[in-house]
């Protein structure tokens, strides 16, 4: 700044917006310095300094994004030790927790953590068209349940013991390798989705006993 002229010095300051806070704020203690500083050279100092820690933090994520990037293809190319690799990466629930959860409560519960997985990844098409599989398969394969009881009784009552087993294959089969394969992840805690299912069940249990209560007398009791 002490090479550059006094127009160029206020230049800095006038366009401020277009130059790094700290070349800004450099050319107002040049123009201190050489004795015409600038109107509100205070006021204007202090806003640029909290310009420049926005910046700061701004720069500090983005080196911590590239870092992490390379150190995920440091991963995937066998480069890093397996610590490392256990330490890098976003949050997600694992394939297993996603398996389990299908299978002890429903394929829902699978889905929707698989979505949450997509979601951290800003996979989101991908977390759309999970949403899509799990609304088709839903209302889809309910629907052939129900036919197939219409059509054959009594005997194909095993298929409701079988029904998360198709979903659960294509969560392993398709959607985890192809938008999450060798993503390099820390496990997720599965202890909040646990209680949220949890409580889910206990309020579909209450709520099938109210209207099991509710029942009117003789009515045969289905539920």
């Amino acid at each position: 700044m002490s090479r550059k002229t006094v127009a160029e010095l206020r230049e800095y300051v006038e366009q401020r917006y277009q130059y790094r806070e700290e070349a800004v704020l450099a050319a107002l203690a040049e123009l201190e310095r050489r004795g015409q500083p600038e109107p509100n050279a205070e006021a204007l100092a202090a806003e640029l300094r909290v310009g420049q820690e926005q910046t700061e933090r701004r720069d500090a994520v983005v080196r911590a994004e590239a870092d992490e990037q390379a150190q995920a293809r440091r991963i995937a190319r066998g480069e890093a030790s397996p610590e490392a690799a256990e330490a890098t990466g976003p949050k997600l629930f694992s394939l297993g927790a996603i398996t389990i959860f299908s299978v002890l409560f429903s394929m829902i519960a699978g889905g929707v953590m698989l979505v949450l997985n997509l979601r951290t990844l800003q996979r989101n098409r991908a977390a759309l068209l999970v949403v899509a599989f799990v609304v088709a398969y839903v209302f889809g394969g309910g629907y052939l349940v129900l036919w197939l009881k219409g059509q054959y009784g009594e005997q194909v009552n095993w298929l409701g013991s079988f029904f998360n087993l198709p979903a659960i294959l294509v969560y392993n089969l398709f959607f985890w390798p192809r938008y999450i394969g060798r993503q390099p992840y820390r496990s997720r805690s599965w202890v909040a989705p646990l209680l949220i299912c949890g409580l889910l069940l206990l309020g579909l249990y209450y709520l099938l006993v109210q209207l099991h209560g509710a029942m009117p007398a003789g009515m045969p009791a289905t539920l």
